[in-house]
């Protein structure tokens, strides 16, 4: 790790109004969470829905889209990154310390929504809470690492992010049984499941078994950080272009 690198990433997010839409996303949550435990009183079964198809299956892939690209894409879009890449410093640890500052700020942002919007919305002695916090941590991880390669790899990193977070993740992976097994929703989802499988009231469901999900988690993660790492070596020489 590189503190100044680290730091460098966190004023980039922080400082950026990428955070105020963060909040927003966040407020927007909480305010469906509360809808819903108006409309409902608070039964956890829609409860349920609510968080795991809206607050997990969109929002949080949109937080991370937002936390991934932010700690490098406007670098790269403004040709700053090729005086970082100057530095003596390797490109595995510049990776890895963008990587770890936005994974810390997606865990705080995503986990800390659902497991308030799900209290909010209407919880069983905060089972739901619990299991999502876990679903969510897991996913934010993945999601990161992937967002954070996507704009290692292309300038249009939002549009690509967002088709895959929308479209992959959000849509197909929610409603499409053979997309559903190969998406990190459902991976993350699959702990989860265990977590409540005893609870026929909170109705969380994954497509793949634990062990799959959480070996997919692994393999995406350090895939997509191989990949990004990989690709930040010829870097300088795609931005000067």
């Amino acid at each position: 790790m590189n503190v100044v690198v680290m730091q460098l990433a966190l004023r980039a997010l922080l400082g950026s109004r990428r955070v105020w839409i963060l909040v927003g996303l966040s407020v927007l949550l909480f305010a469906v969470a509360g809808l819903s435990r108006w409309g409902s009183g608070g039964a956890v079964d829609v409860s349920t829905g609510v968080i795991v198809n809206f607050g997990f299956g969109l929002l949080v892939p949109i937080m991370c889209l937002l936390i991934g690209t932010g700690v490098i894409a406007p670098e790269i879009e403004d040709g700053s990154i090729v005086y970082l890449l100057a530095k003596p410093v390797p490109r595995r640890t510049i990776a890895l310390s963008k990587l770890v500052v936005a994974m810390a700020v997606a865990v705080v942002f995503c986990v800390a929504s659902i497991v308030i919007a799900s209290l909010i919305a209407g919880d069983q002695d905060g089972e739901l809470a619990q299991a999502m916090a876990l679903a969510t941590l897991l996913a934010s991880i993945a999601y990161v690492a992937v967002f954070f390669m996507i704009a290692v790899l292309t300038r249009n990193s939002i549009i690509v992010g967002l088709l895959y977070a929308l479209l992959w993740e959000g849509v197909l992976a929610g409603y499409v049984p053979g997309v559903r097994a190969v998406s990190v929703r459902q991976w993350a989802l699959a702990p989860a499941e265990q977590m409540v499988k005893d609870n026929p009231a909170i109705p969380i469901s994954s497509d793949v078994g634990l062990v799959t999900g959480l070996v997919m988690l692994a393999l995406v993660t350090a895939g997509s950080i191989v990949i990004a790492i990989q690709r930040l070596k010829v870097l300088s020489a795609r931005v000067s272009d």
